[in-house]
């Protein structure tokens, strides 16, 4: 059986060793350079420097975490983000340490006390949910974060207003009723010793894969079953209209000193144009008299100027992509998958899950 797979990151790699672990011959393309796609690192004066952004591992599913965990070793980083709000830097996700660290010590206490009776401890309260408490000061609390955080942050980021795009997107920021300032509670977090293009390098190393990269997909190319991890709108030549997604553009910078800020990333909702900073020494603390950041400026994706990275979550996309994944089902010999293929946010290990469980299904 001769497998052709477009798309070499996270999920056409667990693809392509899921087959040939299998016996199966593979052969995985990429109109990029590089493997890995949106995660290619590389290193840069003695530092590993993601392309795309900062990436960081974490799950609580241990089949995906065993299987990513042939290919690498971990650092065990566990991640925390802080964010620029009235001036101080703060834990992001909101949570009580970021409440005391912004309000007077009567207010804080007494919000802390109502959030604990309501929710109760290490539970985690979408914005727009707590918003409809009907209490004078969890409603100052959700308006304060909502304008503050989550209102100018979202407006950067999708282009959107919070109640224009999907819940299943406003969920992923709640606030935090815990003192636990990591950004995830996965029980696996780590970033792979190396980088993860080594991790993918070690994927794709085995007898039965082929890789050919700068080699767009033609309609022309001869295979048994085709794997595609690119836009879904693409391969049916956009017949019904083409998806929308969100872009970022990364300004990258070196600095000649060791440190620019006291966390992996800094957000800033309400300052500036772009949404974040990544300092990417951090993640696996690599030693050097130097730093490098990237300022991350999210933008409306388009066709030849910049990247796909995230799908818009809302009802209309939603038809949209369904009008796709209906000619999809017509495909025989053609599966659809990864973030591009499935229209859908997925993190690394979702996308990984979501790859393992497709080659279950054939």
């Amino acid at each position: 059986m001769e497998n052709l797979i477009v798309g070499c990151g996270v999920s056409g790699a667990t693809m392509a060793r899921l087959l040939a672990e299998a016996g199966e011959r593979v052969t995985i393309i990429d109109s990029k350079n590089h493997i890995g796609g949106n995660v290619y690192d590389y290193y840069q004066d003695g530092i590993c420097v993601h392309k795309y952004g900062t990436h960081i591992f974490h799950t609580s599913n241990k089949e995906v975490w065993d299987f990513v965990s042939r290919f690498c070793q971990w650092y065990p980083y566990q991640h925390k983000v802080r964010g620029l709000i009235d001036g101080q830097i703060v834990p992001i996700p909101f949570n009580l340490n970021t409440l005391h660290a912004l309000f007077p010590k009567t207010l804080a206490d007494k919000i802390e006390q109502k959030l604990l009776d309501n929710f109760g401890l290490n539970k985690k309260v979408p914005i727009l949910e707590l918003r409809k408490k009907d209490d004078e000061d969890l409603q100052f609390l959700a308006q304060y974060i909502y304008d503050k955080i989550f209102l100018e942050y979202t407006l950067k980021q999708w282009g959107q207003t919070p109640d224009e795009i999907d819940p299943s997107v406003s969920g992923r920021v709640p606030v935090y009723v815990s003192r636990d300032d990591r950004y995830f509670q996965d029980k696996y977090q780590g970033i792979p010793i190396g980088g993860y293009t080594a991790m993918i390098k070690n994927m794709l190393n085995h007898p039965n894969i082929r890789v050919k990269l700068k080699t767009p997909f033609s309609k022309d190319m001869k295979y048994d079953r085709l794997f595609w991890s690119g836009s879904i709108d693409e391969f049916f030549d956009y017949k019904h209209g083409k998806l929308p997604y969100r872009s970022e553009r990364f300004e990258f910078i070196t600095f000649p000193f060791s440190k620019f800020q006291d966390a992996a990333v800094v957000n800033y909702p309400c300052n500036y144009e772009f949404t974040r900073i990544g300092e990417y020494k951090y993640f696996l603390n690599d030693q050097s008299d130097k730093t490098i950041v990237s300022y991350e400026y999210p933008e409306p994706f388009e066709d030849g100027k910049n990247e796909r990275y995230y799908p818009i979550a809302n009802e209309k996309n939603a038809e949209l992509y369904q009008m796709y994944l209906k000619m999809a089902g017509t495909c025989g010999n053609v599966f659809f998958f990864g973030r591009l293929g499935d229209y859908k946010y997925y993190d690394m290990d979702k996308a990984i899950a979501r790859s393992i469980e497709l080659f279950k299904e054939i």
